[in-house]
């Protein structure tokens, strides 16, 4: 019955904190009101996930014509739902900086957990993502199939193309998605809630992805709706963040199309707590710098093209950043296919990471490179085109750093792939398989399979795709001639 669910519900709200005992009886009321219902029965709450009471809702509102049945519709109605018993933007900011004034960990335990109890991560979408760690020559790479993501619901895109359009927020970073109501082509945020922080004396706003990727994903964005750029200030807000932050990495996708993120327009950061393999990666070469012998400075054992600098004073990291990215900009070297701009058009550029580890601030400089050409016309330094079966995306700050995020069709076609290697099927006459086929008949060179180790092999296989990915977008390559190269640019860095 629906008065249980909005019962249950309600105790929910009260057992998370995000209502006090006292706010019961009105958090009845303001459901009654959504819901259009105008009386009330006593029931008693029962303590139950918040998934299934909010699945109970949404199919009695669907069942009595409140709202549209399909994915977009539902989310749309129950954010709304759990807007309604959010606390308001002041009261959550100032818990988060009372907290934080005894420790920034204590701020972001709060928060993050906040954050999954209003509903906004939603832990039971998230649980479903499929997850796995292959070891590669480069370390332990963390595998994931995005299953947590919505698909497009071909109701919602076909209601979508009749619906007002609106420029309001420009996206979906800006800081007015803040009580956004949404809509059929804008995901909700009645239960979104953003913590100002200032950065490089800079108005920004922290938050945490819906998504969440890996443990405690979190963005930092610009409070003005203006375009990525990695500069000097974008080093020095990094480093910010981390002196505010110390037990959080942060780092920030590249400034080009092609090696830079999925959204461009408005300046962001991402991070979080979590030790990705890069981090791991030992320095395999030690380099110097005049002038800054005070910052310790290496090659990366990684796949791609990583120059990781160290000392205690962050200024300093700064001002070597600053000079190494100036350089690289405009740096050509035919020798190497690197090329600083063809036809007015540049090519170079850094995604930055920073973290605090032993005392001392830490920059990750990862050498980026957008050309295309002729047989590669989506990017030379780009996953190539016998790899798009598993990833054909951009590579960005997430990847660069040692996680994959794969799409969620490799769900189906895993499971689909594996039974037709131990049944012994036809690959190549299967629609859905033969994008796989040349992979997986030469990986079927290496294996026996089995019901009982299909999966594992493959996910092991898939694994070691995306470490190659990784090296297709590694400037310079992990071999001699690649590490004499990338030392010609070091030592051109004065």
């Amino acid at each position: 019955m629906i008065f249980g669910a909005i019962a249950d519900l309600v105790s929910y709200a009260v057992r998370t904190n995000l209502i006090e005992e006292a706010d019961r009886v009105w958090a009845v009321n303001v459901l009654l009101e959504e819901l259009g219902l105008p009386t009330w029965e006593e029931t008693a709450p029962r303590e139950r996930p918040l998934e299934q009471i909010l699945q109970e809702i949404l199919d009695w509102a669907v069942e009595n014509g409140r709202i549209a049945d399909g994915t977009a519709s539902r989310d749309l109605f129950d954010t709304k739902l759990m807007g309604r018993l959010t606390p308001r933007p002041g009261e959550v900011r100032r818990t988060f900086w009372e907290k934080y004034r005894r420790s920034p960990e204590e701020a972001t335990d709060w928060y993050y957990a906040f954050s999954q109890n209003t509903d906004y991560i939603r832990r039971y979408r998230v649980a479903r993502d499929w997850k796995w760690v292959t070891s590669t020559p480069y370390g332990d790479l963390d595998i994931t199939v995005n299953l947590s993501k919505p698909e497009k619901d071909p109701r919602a895109i076909a209601a979508a193309k009749t619906a007002p359009q609106s420029g309001y927020p420009k996206c979906l970073l800006c800081r007015e998605n803040e009580g956004f109501a949404g809509d059929l082509t804008r995901p909700a945020r009645q239960n979104h809630r953003v913590v100002p922080v200032t950065i490089d004396q800079t108005d920004w706003f922290f938050q945490y992805s819906p998504y969440v990727y890996y443990p405690e994903h979190c963005i930092v964005f610009n409070g003005q709706h203006v375009p990525m750029r990695i500069d000097r200030s974008a080093f020095r807000k990094l480093l910010d963040f981390v002196k505010q932050f110390p037990h959080y990495f942060v780092g920030s996708n590249a400034d080009l199309p092609i090696v830079g993120g999925s959204i461009l327009s408005h300046d962001h950061f991402q991070g979080g707590r979590y030790t990705f393999a890069m981090e791991r990666a030992p320095v395999e070469r030690a380099v110097s710098f005049p002038g800054f012998t005070d910052v310790e400075a290496g090659i990366v054992q990684w796949p791609m093209s990583v120059l990781r600098l160290r000392c205690e004073d962050d200024e300093r990291l700064v001002d070597l950043a600053e000079k190494v990215l100036n350089r690289w900009r405009n740096y050509t070297d035919p020798a190497a296919i690197i090329f600083a701009e063809t036809d007015g058009e540049p090519h170079n550029t850094i995604t930055p990471i920073a973290r605090k580890r032993d005392g001392k601030f830490e920059l990750d400089l990862v050498l980026r490179n957008n050309l295309t050409t002729k047989d590669y016309p989506l990017g030379l330094y780009h996953p190539h085109p016998e790899l798009h079966h598993i990833k054909k995306e951009n590579i960005g700050l997430i990847e660069v750093m040692g996680l994959a995020v794969l799409p969620a069709r490799l769900k189906t076609e895993l499971s689909a792939l594996a039974r037709a290697l131990t049944e012994g099927r036809d690959i190549r006459g299967d629609e859905a398989l033969a994008k796989h086929a040349d992979w997986a008949e030469e990986v079927q060179t290496r294996h026996t399979f089995t019901r009982e180790n299909a999966m594992e092999i493959l996910q092991n296989e898939v694994g070691a795709v995306f470490a190659t990915v990784l090296e297709h977008a590694g400037v310079y390559k992990c071999t001699k001639e690649g590490r004499r190269a990338f030392l010609r640019f070091l030592r051109d860095v004065k």
